[in-house]
């Protein structure tokens, strides 16, 4: 491994409470605290990256702009309500509303990245949207945008997934604001798409089979020293319209990489042999069916894996000069947030919502049960959330992990994504093969299906209030509209099965809930 950079230690002070991943790694980087500081718009602030940065720079003094295409995203971060924090809907998709959006604001980061690869449609569509905030920008009179790129030697066969964020860059800058450029190569961070496929493939293959560019260097970054950087600019005026490279001191390759996941993890040293005859498209299809991540998000990961992505100068450390984590350390952090459930972004929960279906105007099959519960909404409530991921379904796990691998072989997510948190869940966030969009604490809990069905399901819970203060009733309905005749089929396929499956289900809850009330009040 080679050490890239002077670097300089840091002071330690208390880290925001919102960004655990920074924990004492963070510092303070604006000055006096009487200082009023300028707005700042902050685009993707539901995505991985904008859903950490916003908090850090509410934290470091500055108003922000949040501009989310689905706000409800953001309805349980704690920083939402915080004062200087504004959220405004937004898809970028009009220049004219969105310089109406970005008026008074000094700066922008533009965070927005298609995670799929479908052709050219989202490099086409990244390159759009990055020409309407640059438009929107510059009636606005914002002074910069600041932009977080991938890096990687410009040569010819640099991949579509580069490509494609360099001409976002110059997408950006076609209006004449100054634009600060940060290319990161792989960032290390519970929660990250690139973090989740490098650990479950050293976790569950001893022995593998890679193609050549595992061979390939990278110089991996993590997540608090992202954050960092991206905020330092802010402070630095020299970083206006600057291309600035930024990286962890190490430099490895993608095998040696792995081999270091694999020691941190208290595995042994993994089996590695590289062959010439695996493609980007073999490998993807490879890692969707190992990891959590799908084949349309792990299409572009791997295809820029090719190409080498290491800091060729010293410009963000002189002008910005910071201690970042090693490779190692960046990984212990990573794991560690995972195992005290503090993750507060995860990749699975960026993109576009699932359109609520029309339930009206077409034939809707609906399952509905119901249970009363000796406990309060609160800790029904709570036993409801506890589904999927690690806990499983409260009955036929067998069942509902055979279903996940039956919609993981036909390209559905199956049970790979697992969930964030193991007992909080908000709007948006995945929930294995189902989508939250709808939770109203303690009263209901609405999934929608993101398996390969054919029509469309949502599984809804309920709880009301009885004539007694501590007993409850839990409502479950299953919702099914089926497309065409094999829809159809479908649902009186599986109709046997919800007694057992849904009627366990139900009984599971019962049972946790009513284990949780029952306990003393200093017990939690």
């Amino acid at each position: 491994m080679v050490a890239v950079g002077v670097f300089r230690p840091i002071v330690q002070t208390t880290r925001p409470r919102s960004c655990p991943d920074l924990d004492s790694h963070w510092r303070p980087l604006t000055g006096s605290s009487n200082r009023v500081l300028p707005t700042i718009a902050v685009t993707g602030a539901t995505g991985y990256v904008g859903g950490r940065l916003a908090p850090m720079l509410v934290e470091q003094g500055y108003p922000i702009r949040c501009l989310a295409r689905e706000p409800r995203k953001l309805n349980d971060r704690d920083w939402r309500a915080l004062p200087g924090v504004e959220v405004v809907r937004s898809d970028l998709s009009d220049p004219s509303e969105l310089a109406a959006q970005l008026e008074g604001c000094d700066a922008a980061y533009y965070l927005v990245h298609s995670m799929e690869a479908a052709g050219e449609a989202y490099a086409n569509r990244d390159l759009k949207l990055a020409a309407n905030l640059a438009e929107a920008a510059a009636r606005a009179g914002v002074k910069r945008i600041i932009y977080l790129g991938g890096l990687g030697e410009t040569q010819e066969d640099l991949s579509e997934h580069l490509r494609s964020r360099r001409e976002v860059e110059q997408a950006l800058a076609s209006t004449g604001v100054p634009v600060t450029v940060l290319r990161a190569a792989i960032i290390i961070g519970s929660g990250s798409a690139s973090f989740e496929i490098l650990r479950y493939l050293v976790n569950r293959l001893p022995v593998m089979i890679t193609p050549r560019w595992v061979q390939t260097e990278c110089q991996p970054i993590a997540i608090a020293d992202v954050l960092h950087w991206l905020v330092a600019c802010l402070a630095t005026p020299e970083t206006t319209g600057r291309v600035l490279e930024i990286g962890g001191p190490d430099v490895v390759t993608y095998r040696e990489l792995m081999q270091i996941t694999a020691g941190v993890l208290g595995l042994r040293r993994r089996w590695i042999v590289p062959v010439p005859v695996l493609t980007p498209r073999l490998s993807s299809a490879w890692i969707s069916l190992v990891t959590p991540v799908t084949f349309r998000i792990a299409r572009p990961l791997a295809d820029g894996l090719r190409n080498r992505v290491v800091v060729t100068n010293d410009d963000t450390q002189r002008l910005m000069p910071h201690d970042a984590l090693g490779v190692r350390e960046a990984i212990t952090r990573a794991l560690s947030r995972l195992k005290a459930d503090e993750v507060p972004t995860h990749w699975a929960v960026a993109g576009p919502m699932p359109g609520d279906p029309d339930w009206a105007g077409g034939k809707e099959f609906r399952d509905e049960r119901q249970i009363d519960i000796h406990a309060d909404a609160e800790a029904v409530f709570r036993a409801v959330c506890r589904i999927g991921g690690g806990h499983g379904w409260y009955w036929g796990d067998l069942l509902w992990r055979l279903r996940g691998l039956m919609d993981q072989l036909v390209g559905g997510p199956g049970l790979r994504r697992g969930r964030r948190h193991t007992e909080d869940i908000g709007y948006g966030e995945a929930l294995d093969f189902w989508r939250v969009v709808g939770v109203e604490r303690p009263r209901s809990l609405d999934l929608y299906a993101e398996m390969k069905l054919p029509g469309e399901a949502r599984l809804e819970f309920a709880i009301d209030p009885t004539d007694e203060p501590t007993r409850s009733r839990l409502r479950m309905t299953a919702r099914f509209r089926p497309r065409g005749l094999l829809g159809l089929a479908y649902w009186y396929t599986v109709l046997p099965l919800h007694h057992f499956v849904f009627g366990g289900m139900l009984r599971g809850i019962q049972r946790a809930a009513e284990a949780t009330d029952s306990q003393p009040a200093n017990a939690t």
